[in-house]
């Protein structure tokens, strides 16, 4: 790695072309949160959440910029004092001189997102938008090469997702053949009229509740669309090492003057299960 680091600045130019702020949509806030444009930048760390075990990984890296696909400040705060989580998260980053960007919708909607990260990891190749929100393209859908049992499909796709305590929960018979997907990383159960409007055979989202998913499958009496909750944390994850093949193809000859790092730290809040029937129910 050269000496001659890049700015804050010039590595945000770099990633607000990969990840739009203006395609965020509008309840979100995505951004610079911490940290100064003109601050030099020679390592990066991505992690989907921005905890306070991340940014202590972070500062222990040696790490100036900390990206991160879901928001620290979502909503209003009146006080960033160490007696609250969030006022010490932001007092650690800034203690340690670690600045804080967020991509999130826009990244969930961009070619190098989320979304594309997780169509990947579901063996899709073409997609098509899922819906269109706010003039944003959410979701995908697409087909598979060839038809599968949807255990074998689920299976294909808990290889790319790493380990959690709460696995991946499926709803639908194991032996149902599924050929086309919907997918949304994160949390989607507000999408299953696109869902059934796009004739999906099988679902792929996360932090999936009992009504949404049980009214789904009443609808379809048994049928498709089935359902996969992939975890938040787990489906988001996939984007991680996406984002880093894409930050550093879109940093050109200048990629030598940087690091990148992917989190080690599992910040999926569930850590173990009791009472699970891993033979399924019927």
């Amino acid at each position: 790695m050269s000496d001659d680091a890049l700015t804050l600045r010039e590595v945000l130019e770099v990633l607000e072309r990969l990840y739009p702020p203006a395609t965020a949509q509008s309840w979100d806030r995505v951004g610079l949160v911490t940290g100064d444009p003109d601050q030099p930048v020679r390592r990066i760390l991505l992690a989907v959440d921005p905890t306070l075990a991340v940014v202590e990984e972070a500062r222990a890296l040696g790490a100036d910029l900390l990206l991160t696909h879901h928001p620290l400040l979502l909503r209003g705060v009146h006080s960033v004092a160490t007696t609250s989580a969030k006022g010490a998260t932001v007092t650690g980053l800034v203690v340690g001189d670690v600045a804080l960007y967020v991509a999130h919708t826009n990244a969930d909607v961009a070619p190098e997102g989320v979304c594309e990260a997780l169509a990947q990891a579901c063996g899709l190749g073409a997609t098509e938008a899922l819906a269109v929100v706010e003039g944003q393209a959410l979701g995908r859908v697409g087909d598979l090469p060839e038809a599968l049992p949807l255990r074998t499909f689920v299976e294909g796709l808990a290889r790319h997702l790493p380990p959690t305590a709460g696995g991946v929960r499926v709803a639908g018979p194991p032996d149902a053949l599924v050929r086309r997907v919907a997918l949304l990383g994160g949390s989607g159960d507000d999408l299953f009229d696109e869902v059934r409007d796009s004739g999906a055979d099988v679902y792929v989202t996360a932090d999936l509740r009992h009504h949404p998913v049980l009214e789904a499958r009443e609808e379809a009496r048994g049928g498709p669309p089935y359902v996969v909750d992939a975890g938040h944390w787990a489906s988001e994850w996939l984007w991680l090492a996406r984002a880093q093949r894409a930050l550093g193809a879109a940093l050109g000859d200048d990629v030598t003057r940087v690091e990148t790092h992917i989190s080690t730290v599992r910040t999926d809040p569930w850590t173990f299960l009791v009472g699970a029937d891993l033979g399924g129910t019927p």
